[in-house]
């Protein structure tokens, strides 16, 4: 399946450990880059959608195939997976020289900030999400 949106990037020494070896938590780093271009992209900020509305983490997962290393140029790819009024999943394939390295996804929901509870999201936000370009 084609992806939604792409975004390419290299391994900076923060993402790496002693050996240069990209650490576990530095794959989060490349979803949160990819959906931050993705979201931008779109025509949106994120997490926050307007002065009431926020998306915050509900689950996330990475599963870790094969290592990066300082320099690499990793290719992370977002497909939006699930939208509802409250739910949005984007799962990620991260490749290097065309290998996948990583999968994932990050489960969010939309909330009131006012209140931190459950909201809809704005449908001109779902809508723009799911729209192919």
């Amino acid at each position: 399946m084609e992806a939604d949106y792409s975004f390419s990037e290299d391994v900076k020494i923060y993402d790496t450990d002693a050996q240069g070896i990209v650490h576990y938590s530095g794959y989060y780093r490349f979803f949160t880059d990819a959906m931050q271009e993705f979201i931008k992209w779109k025509g949106h900020s994120f997490p926050i959608i307007d002065q009431n509305k926020w998306m915050v983490v509900l689950e996330s997962n990475a599963k870790y195939i094969k290592s990066a290393r300082l320099g690499d140029t990793l290719k992370t790819s977002l497909n939006v997976s699930l939208v509802s009024k409250k739910i949005l999943r984007f799962d990620f394939d991260i490749t290097c020289k065309d290998e996948t390295i990583c999968k994932g996804y990050i489960l969010h929901i939309c909330i009131d900030k006012n209140v931190w509870k459950s909201a809809e999201m704005p449908q001109d936000f779902i809508d723009s999400l799911i729209k192919k370009v």
